[in-house]
């Protein structure tokens, strides 16, 4: 039996007196949790906070860089864009499908961090939900319509399916 889950809630950010309020997801389809490291894919990695989250990946305990996914440097070493002493040996590739399929294929836990714009979000996280990866979401300027249809599809996905 697998699960699939999604959760919806908002990050309420105070700057400067004023409150914005960032909405953000976390989906899942899971099985039985892995021993090994957490493959991570970031999406939007070319992008200075996809840089970012690539180096804090590859110095946290417990995961990896698994892919990167950008439409700018495609074919470049993810390593070298981001300014490291070592290549990584990930190159960036710009198709999520084809990075998701890879990664599934390993059957371990893994996870997508997207940096993208708001116009790609849904489709994004309805990939990686489906190829059974979880999804981390940061887009700014995302419009409630689409944080609508990612709630709803979320709590469609967090029914349990027999299979």
């Amino acid at each position: 039996m697998a699960a699939l889950s999604c959760q919806f809630y908002c990050a309420i950010h105070r700057l400067h007196g004023n409150a914005k309020i960032r909405p953000s997801f976390s989906c899942s389809a899971s099985a039985q949790p892995s021993q090994s490291n957490i493959k991570v894919v970031i999406n939007g990695a070319a992008k200075e906070i996809g840089r970012a989250a690539v180096i804090a990946v590859t110095k946290a305990r417990g995961m990896e860089v698994a892919g990167a996914v950008d439409s700018y440097f495609v074919g470049e070493d993810i390593g070298k864009v981001c300014d490291m002493a070592e290549p990584l040996e990930i190159p960036i590739m710009n198709d999520l499908t084809m990075v998701l399929g890879s990664i599934s294929q390993l059957n371990e836990t893994g996870v997508v961090v997207d940096f993208t714009e708001p116009s790609a979000v849904y489709d994004n996280i309805k990939q990686a939900t489906a190829f059974g990866l979880k999804s981390v979401v940061y887009v700014p300027r995302i419009k409630l319509d689409t944080v609508t249809a990612l709630s709803a599809f979320c709590e469609k996905a967090s029914m349990v399916r027999a299979g």
